[in-house]
């Protein structure tokens, strides 16, 4: 896995991280949605039109179009799924679920259905990577404590993690039939236009319903923020997808999880003793080797 991947993908999660705190800690995770999408958009449409000139206007691949038309959907399906998962669950039960649960079917989609093969220590990196994901996230622990309460974001975060699969692998296909900068900007329209015309249409047939407020009142501000930062890291992860193969970035892209846990447990105490602080740290460095391990594989 080449350097500047492996850079750019962990970058990516960090933001992917920070952003999904604001999403979780707006009063409607939907609304906020929709709202970081367009923001989104807007900021990334006109930039990729100028380099589109600059660039003395680059014919694009119809077949691109069509699969930035299909993770488009996708991707409007995973912010409702996400958004209903944030709505009826914490965010340290949805995240290390919907997030750990793609990587696995990520790295199956691409080694059985586009053909990609893994070397020995690329290999051994991802599972490297999976397991120090699995040791944080413990997604059978989540499922034994999980009140009925719960339950409804369980699914929800297992939906999100397959519409990440889903659309993870659609990308890795598009980006090599279109530039990265462009085929994000076609992706970007197609999601925020189908994402906001579902949520208007179920908002007012009643079909999404509108959830009571979990958290600080959304503002411009911070939908911005969100919206800039959740831009930026898919478009990190699109370069990343030009340049590694999924199954190598996927289980990365997720270290997020990883980086925060260890985090928490070293500087923030938020592990329930020295046991679970020592698994986490121990869980961070599994993913520091298996990032390692693709790197040299590269």
């Amino acid at each position: 896995m080449p350097v500047l991947a492996l850079v750019l993908v962990i970058v990516a999660a960090v933001l992917h991280a920070a952003w999904n705190v604001l999403l979780k800690t707006s009063g409607d995770p939907l609304r906020t949605a929709v709202r970081l999408q367009a923001i989104g958009t807007a900021v990334l449409v006109p930039l990729a039109v100028v380099a589109w000139f600059l660039n003395g206007r680059p014919p694009i691949e119809p077949a691109g179009l069509a699969l930035a038309l299909g993770s488009g959907v996708l991707e409007a399906a995973y912010f409702l799924c996400l958004s209903a998962a944030y709505a009826r669950g914490d965010l340290s039960l949805v995240y290390p679920i919907a997030r750990g649960t793609a990587p696995l079917l990520a790295i199956g989609i691409g080694v059985l259905v586009l053909g990609e093969t893994l070397g020995l220590p690329a290999s051994i990196g991802v599972g490297c990577l999976v397991a120090g994901i699995l040791l944080v996230a413990r997604p059978w622990r989540a499922l034994q404590a999980a009140g009925r309460q719960h339950r409804g974001a369980i699914g929800f975060a297992l939906a999100t993690g397959a519409s990440i699969a889903a659309y993870s692998a659609v990308d890795r296909v598009g980006v090599r039939l279109v530039a990265p900068w462009l085929y994000g900007a076609a992706l970007a329209i197609f999601a925020t236009a189908i994402l906001a015309a579902v949520v208007v249409v179920g908002r007012r047939t009643g079909v999404l319903s509108t959830p009571e407020p979990n958290g600080r009142p959304t503002s411009a501000w911070r939908d911005g923020t969100a919206g800039v930062l959740s831009l930026t890291a898919y478009l990190l992860i699109l370069f990343a997808y030009s340049l590694a193969p999924l199954a190598a970035v996927a289980p990365l892209r997720e270290s997020g999880i990883v980086i925060a846990a260890a985090w928490g447990a070293a500087r923030l105490g938020e592990s329930s003793g020295r046991r679970e602080a020592m698994t986490r740290i121990a869980a961070a460095a599994l993913v520091v080797l298996g990032a390692v391990l693709l790197g040299v594989a590269g």
